[in-house]
């Protein structure tokens, strides 16, 4: 009986040892499992936060050089001007931006307006406000609208640097200007402009905007190079889609140009790019009038049935398919809606007197509403 007794201990207390080791396995299999997982999660999170800095330590928008004017105030501290610029789209991350600062040890920073675009660099931007380098103020301004042809827009930059009109434009169409400025934006300003049919080559190709000048009276090759270099800068953003869709600069800037002269403020430009899609998948001439007064080089409100009839590879009622080239600027809008046009079914447009503009899927609709928004026809 005691040899049983003593045999049943020393077999509970093995049992329990067993338990002990195979408790004390799984302990040790959870804590490395724990430990794995945390190790994981570190690496992830200091993988993602990698990735997160680098990334806000590229510049905003790499493609937007437009300036923008961002004024920092006296007695700013390295936050207040990191939050500014993150407020004002210059930079993607106000506190990144901080510590870039920070860590390279950066200070004597200047109050003042800057001119600072989110294509700059972190560099760029803390050497521009560093060293005071300040936007000047614009000694001279030109603006140019939308839908403005060449000859107009000679004689806004005549009238602004006081010159001669046929002489600005003179100048405009000289080919040693013009090869020139193609020397200059050989992207932009391809062999296309010179076109046997072309009217004027730089036709369409200056940018409707506001441009600041520091000197009163600059050069035309200072202005008409601004322009230009606007005009790149602008297409840039699209060069994907250009590309994905087979336009040409000069292609997509005579399309722009012929919604830029049908549209009004208040119609949709996606939806007359749309109607002269349609026309040109169906092998159906444009009939836009604005090609019509360009040919004849006139500016009036109403085109008579008798205009119709000018014999110019620009008179689209008679010439199917595009024009030799632009026939006035283009805004960003237009050419917008020409890559990305809405989808529509509709081949004509009218245009009513209160700047309304009524679509139409048959000629017998668009008679019927010409008849009863157009009088006098």
């Amino acid at each position: 009986m005691k040899m049983d007794s003593k045999q049943s201990k020393k077999e509970n207390i093995r049992e329990k040892l067993l338990e002990q080791q195979e408790d004390a396995q799984l302990v040790r299999k959870i804590v490395v499992r724990i430990m794995i997982a945390m190790i994981v999660i570190i690496g992830i999170t200091g993988i993602g936060g990698y990735l997160y800095v680098n990334s806000a330590l590229k510049p905003l928008d790499p493609n937007d050089k437009k300036k923008r004017t961002v004024e920092i105030p006296i007695g700013s501290s390295v936050s207040s001007i990191s939050n500014l610029l993150e407020e004002e789209g210059i930079i993607k991350n106000a506190r990144v931006f901080k510590y870039y600062i920070k860590f390279r040890n950066e200070s004597g920073f200047q109050a003042g307006k800057y001119s600072l675009s989110p294509s700059m660099t972190h560099q760029e931007i803390v050497n521009s406000i560093k060293t005071g380098k300040m936007m000047k103020e614009a000694a001279l301004k030109i603006t140019i609208p939308e839908g403005k042809q060449l000859v107009q827009i000679a004689e806004i930059v005549a009238e602004k640097t006081d010159q001669n009109p046929k002489e600005v434009f003179k100048k405009l169409n000289d080919k040693k200007f013009i090869q020139s400025m193609q020397d200059k934006f050989p992207a932009l300003l391809t062999d296309d402009i010179y076109d046997k049919d072309i009217k004027y080559p730089l036709e369409g190709y200056l940018f409707p905007s506001t441009y600041d000048f520091e000197e009163e009276s600059p050069s035309l090759e200072t202005v008409i190079s601004k322009m230009l270099k606007q005009t790149e800068d602008m297409l840039t953003k699209y060069e994907e889609q250009m590309i994905e869709q087979d336009y040409s600069v000069h292609t997509l800037l005579t399309m722009a140009s012929l919604v830029e002269e049908e549209a009004t403020e208040k119609v949709d430009r996606a939806k007359i790019a749309s109607v002269f899609y349609n026309r040109l998948d169906k092998g159906m001439p444009l009939q836009t009038d604005p090609t019509v007064l360009y040919a004849k080089g006139e500016h009036k409100e109403r085109v008579f049935y008798k205009d119709l009839e000018i014999d110019s590879p620009y008179n689209t009622y008679k010439v199917k398919g595009l024009p030799p080239g632009p026939i006035a600027n283009a805004g960003e809008m237009s050419i917008k809606a020409v890559l990305e046009p809405e989808k529509t079914k509709y081949l004509y447009f009218l245009a009513t007197p209160e700047g309304e503009v009524l679509y139409s899927k048959t000629l017998d609709e668009h008679n019927a509403k010409k008849a009863e928004h157009i009088t006098n026809q």
